[in-house]
């Protein structure tokens, strides 16, 4: 599923807790501690729900690394006549 689509999907499964939360609120009232916060968490859903969606509406889409050809053919050698090989030690000594 692209983006847009399981943000839609999200959105529906919200708006149908949305609805659910109203009905219950008719049966309980709404008066009650754990039905505000029922409602509450609902709504902050949503809110958090509309934030990522302007998030994703203006996030660039992700795009694979250019990639680098490296060329088969050998170095020069005069690049490393001055350096040691590493882990070995320099060319006319002995390892420890």
């Amino acid at each position: 599923m692209s983006e847009y689509d399981e943000l839609t999907s999200i959105q529906r499964c919200l708006d149908d807790l949305y609805r659910s939360v109203g009905r219950l609120e008719q049966q309980m009232g709404s008066g009650g501690l754990e039905i505000r916060r029922v409602r509450t968490d609902a709504d902050h859903l949503r809110e958090s729900l509309a934030l990522l969606r302007e998030t994703a509406g203006t996030s660039a889409p992700q795009r694979r690394p250019e990639l680098v050809t490296i060329s088969d053919t050998p170095y020069d050698t005069t690049l490393w006549t001055d350096s040691d090989d590493e882990g070995l030690g320099a060319r006319d000594r002995h390892a420890p």
